[in-house]
């Protein structure tokens, strides 16, 4: 017996998914990001207030909304949130993730900073100074592992590829424990001089330069990551 496939037309759910989404894009420059009542949501799109509650519940798993129980559903921006969750499940060696936090590292971010090289806009760049800036003068290791996160999205938000700062805002949270560890270890001055000479090529449009200066970077927090797990005392 042959049997044709039945087309799947999407659900109740999914349409209010799919409506809810085109609010917060539409919305999400203009206002504070709050979207309508759960009750008012439900008479403007015709639908029950459960069916608005369940499409809530399904945009947040995936980063889209924050459900504040009581208060409302405020738009977000954690695209990211699933797989970041996701990794120590996958990875539960914490080790192993960071080794391969850094091969993962290698293989985008000079690209990124090769992209950035060639596409940053003046305001862009800017913003890159400003961070890096932030970094020369964080006054401790917190604020300086903040500048340095902070570096890496905006240059993966010059280089023009989405996809690059989505990744590296699902690996935040072992980004997080590596630059602990790095700057813990070694402080920030490695770091400054480092990302000064990425700047720097990203800014005169090198982009061999900078990609050459971002893969260096890379590999010297990976052999202080190694020095660190030899001599786990030597930290500050």
């Amino acid at each position: 017996m042959t049997l044709d496939a039945i087309a799947r037309s999407p659900s109740l759910v999914e349409k209010v998914c799919d409506q809810l989404a085109k609010i917060i894009r539409h919305d999400q420059e203009e206002d504070d990001g709050w979207l309508p009542t759960e009750r008012e949501l439900s008479a403007q799109l015709g639908v029950s207030r459960s069916v608005v509650r369940e499409a809530a519940k399904r945009l947040e798993s995936q980063g889209l909304v924050e459900i504040q129980h009581g208060i409302g559903i405020k738009a977000v921006d954690k695209l990211h949130k699933p797989l970041n969750g996701s990794l120590a499940l996958l990875i539960p060696d914490a080790e192993e993730r960071l080794r391969q936090l850094n091969e993962t590292r290698m293989a985008i971010e000079p690209e990124s900073a090769r992209l950035a090289a060639e596409n940053a806009t003046a305001a862009q760049l800017r913003t890159l100074r400003s961070i890096h800036q932030q970094l020369i003068d964080a006054p401790d290791n917190a604020g300086a592992i903040e500048a340095d996160m902070a570096f890496h999205r905006a240059l993966a938000e010059a280089s023009g590829n989405l996809m690059f700062r989505l990744i590296l805002d699902s690996l935040a949270e072992i980004g997080l424990a590596s630059r602990q560890r790095t700057i813990g270890r070694v402080g920030k001055f490695t770091g400054v001089e480092h990302h000064a000479a990425i700047l720097a090529a990203v800014e005169r449009g090198d982009a061999g330069a900078a990609a050459a200066a971002m893969r260096h970077h890379i590999t010297c927090a990976g052999k202080d990551m190694k020095l660190r797990e030899k001599n786990p005392r030597s930290s500050t």
